[in-house]
């Protein structure tokens, strides 16, 4: 069994607008995946998964509005961040695990005619499970995020991001965060943000997610990408995009997905003035967004 940690509970005492009860999965490798679910059992379920190097923190703004709006919302926490278990080592972590870690958890919850959310990392690991298991999915928003397949030559920007993630010496996740907004974010939100990592000890999935993303097509996971690429161009479903207009790494991402997946057609795509973190700046317009996707094709 891998060795993990567990943050201790202390660490999210107090967090602002975040009033949540917490629920855990056990997963078959004995990790605890932490989750939120919000709203009436029998509601429409929206699927809202995070990613780099975020947590549930990040949908808060969401969840009301939705629940408001008569969703039942699912955001679990990846493994390696919030209130999850962590595994301590680099190795211990890839893009396969996480998709089959999200997938354990969309299998044991029962989920179905899902409405994804997905965001940065969240969008590698949904747009997988939409190849994957379609029949669970009814519908599907993406957010500053895509997919890569390793033949396209990635910005020096990433790769350099790619290097500081992984080697340096105080990853700060808070700062992060932070350069990911347009707006600045209050002390007691940027807190929140580091809660789930009280050492570098902890942080071994937020400083490996960035080298997990295939670079190259030499990647054992850039063949699967492109596989699923080739299921998405199927994928007749309702599908639309909410991408900011200021996120530097995926701007421009949402005309590929408006080009080649044919549930796009016809939808009500956006271009926020948001930058990489989108739903901590505009999550109530967002939410908003994801319900009217909801009304116009259900």
């Amino acid at each position: 069994m891998m060795q993990s940690l567990s943050t201790p509970e202390d660490r999210f005492k107090d967090l602002p607008n975040y009033p949540f009860d917490a629920h855990y999965l056990s997963m078959k490798d004995g990790l605890k995946m932490h989750y939120l679910d919000v709203g009436p059992a029998e509601a429409p379920v929206v699927l809202m998964l995070h990613g780099e190097p975020s947590w549930s923190f990040l949908y808060r703004k969401m969840i009301p509005v939705l629940v408001k709006n008569k969703f039942r919302c699912i955001a679990p926490d990846l493994i390696g961040f919030g209130k999850s278990d962590k595994p301590i080592s680099l190795d211990d972590y890839s893009f396969r695990k996480h998709i089959d870690w999200v997938r354990e958890a969309i299998e044991q919850l029962d989920l179905k005619d899902i409405l994804l959310f997905c965001q940065d990392w969240g969008g590698l690991i949904g747009l997988r499970l939409l190849a994957e298991i379609p029949d669970r999915f009814s519908m599907a928003v993406a957010s500053n995020t895509g997919l890569p397949t390793g033949n396209v030559e990635m910005p020096q920007a990433f790769l350099d991001w790619q290097e500081f993630s992984k080697n340096t010496p105080d990853f700060n996740i808070a700062k992060v965060i932070q350069m990911g907004c347009t707006e600045t974010l209050s002390p007691e939100v940027l807190a929140a943000y580091d809660a789930p990592f009280p050492s570098q000890d902890y942080k071994a999935g937020a400083r490996i997610f960035p080298s997990l993303v295939p670079t190259q097509e030499s990647d054992p996971e850039a063949k699967n990408n492109q596989d699923a690429w080739t299921k998405l161009m199927t994928w007749d479903k309702p599908f639309l995009t909410a991408f900011g207009s200021k996120d530097p790494i995926t701007k421009g991402a949402e005309k590929i997905f408006q080009a080649v997946i044919p549930g796009c057609k016809g939808q009500d795509h956006c271009l926020l003035e948001a930058g990489h973190f989108i739903q901590e700046t505009h999550g109530v317009e967002l939410a908003q967004i994801v319900s009217d996707f909801y009304t116009k094709n259900r």
